[in-house]
């Protein structure tokens, strides 16, 4: 018997809480059961965004929020920056162009956090840019961006909008929409909700309204302004994913249950655990600075296929972790710590890496990275 754990940026494992719940009888999206179920969502993803504003529910993966992140609030020719560290800024400049946006592409190391001086500079020089694209936790290398500092920027300019990608920084990052101002930020149930694939949301304040108004760019599925409409009468556009919210609402409830603020220093313990315990192991963190919550990245040792640390903790042990992508395939892994994860999952995974390099040939003292997170997740 191979025992299964899911300790993969996404999909993440879900909650008992929420396959119970998601378990029930379907209910009728247009019926009266519906609407206290999609309001108790609604004002839960108000209170786990920190906002006033309206969150949208699209039935989509995150990539359907950053699609609808374009076309809602932009014209095609509206210079934009989009910040690529990464596979996942690397789309928002593909879904930029796709839609006929003026793109300005900042490119970031792999391995590095945007400088948001650079950005602000760029500002300075064309005050027509209309939006900041940038992710919060770039997946694929494991940076946070500082998005605090990139709001304190954006919202001197009245025409500039900043949108973040929070889709893997949701609950492992502080991130205060209303108050740093942020203007859209995207996220993903598959993440760090807790939940599987199909839910994506939206959050939007009034200065991005006021671009949707303006914006000519076409849309017919994601359309937020009628999304906000059906949202006001505690519906969706269309057929509304009526099992995915109720389980949502489950999760939030874990959430609430456990305090905001107990979550986020949850995540930066679980991530400063394997983050040290890698290092103990003696390899290499990928991220050079600012390393996300959510997933650590790490360098394979020289002479080894990070692919095959992957396959191995896979076919092994039954650890899913994850590779690297595009030109880093081979030489990195990584290991996610987000939503319904706890001490035990980064001993788990640490142990894994352990015994899959002894495997491999590397010279590895066995437990000398437990040892390290145990000491760090005592409680």
């Amino acid at each position: 018997m191979l025992k299964r754990y899911l300790l993969a940026p996404g999909p993440t494992p879900v909650p008992s809480e929420a396959l119970l719940a998601m378990a029930m009888p379907i209910i009728h999206h247009r019926s009266p059961d519906f609407l206290p179920v999609l309001d108790a969502a609604k004002k839960g993803l108000q209170w786990l965004y920190q906002t006033k504003n309206d969150v949208l529910i699209l039935c989509s993966t995150g990539t359907g929020g950053m699609v609808g992140a374009v076309n809602n609030f932009f014209s095609p020719g509206d210079k934009v920056i989009t910040i690529n560290g990464g596979k996942f800024g690397e789309r928002w400049t593909k879904i930029c162009k796709a839609y006929g946006l003026n793109t300005d592409e900042m490119v970031v190391e792999w391995g590095y956090a945007v400088k948001s001086e650079i950005v602000e500079e760029k500002l300075k020089k064309d005050t027509s840019i209309k939006g900041i694209f940038v992710q919060a936790s770039e997946t694929s290398t494991g940076v946070y961006h500082d998005i605090e500092a990139l709001a304190r920027i954006v919202k001197k300019y009245e025409n500039t909008i900043l949108i973040v990608d929070a889709i893997s920084a949701l609950v492992a990052h502080d991130l205060k929409m209303d108050a740093w101002g942020i203007d859209i930020m995207i996220g993903g149930s598959q993440k760090g909700v807790m939940l599987p694939p199909g839910l994506a949301f939206v959050g939007i304040s009034e200065k991005a309204w006021k671009f949707a108004e303006r914006s000519k760019c076409p849309r017919f599925y994601f359309n937020f302004k009628k999304e906000r409409e059906n949202l006001a009468k505690n519906q969706t556009n269309f057929t509304s994913p009526v099992t995915l919210i109720i389980g949502l609402n489950e999760c939030i409830k874990m959430l609430r249950k456990e305090g905001i603020e107990n979550v986020f220093s949850r995540h930066e313990r679980l991530a400063d655990a394997t983050r040290k315990a890698m290092l103990a192991i003696g390899l290499e963190l990928f991220p050079k600075e600012s390393p996300s919550n959510a997933v650590t990245a790490v360098c394979a040792p020289s002479g080894i296929d990070g692919q095959e640390i992957y396959k191995n903790l896979r076919e092994k042990y039954g650890i899913t972790a994850a590779g690297g992508q595009d030109h880093v395939k081979g030489k990195i892994f990584r290991i996610a710590h987000l939503g319904y994860a706890d001490t035990f999952d980064v001993i788990t995974a640490v142990a894994g890496v352990e015994m899959v390099l002894r495997g491999m040939g590397h010279p590895v003292k066995l437990g000398s990275g437990v040892a390290v997170a145990e000491e760090l997740l005592l409680k």
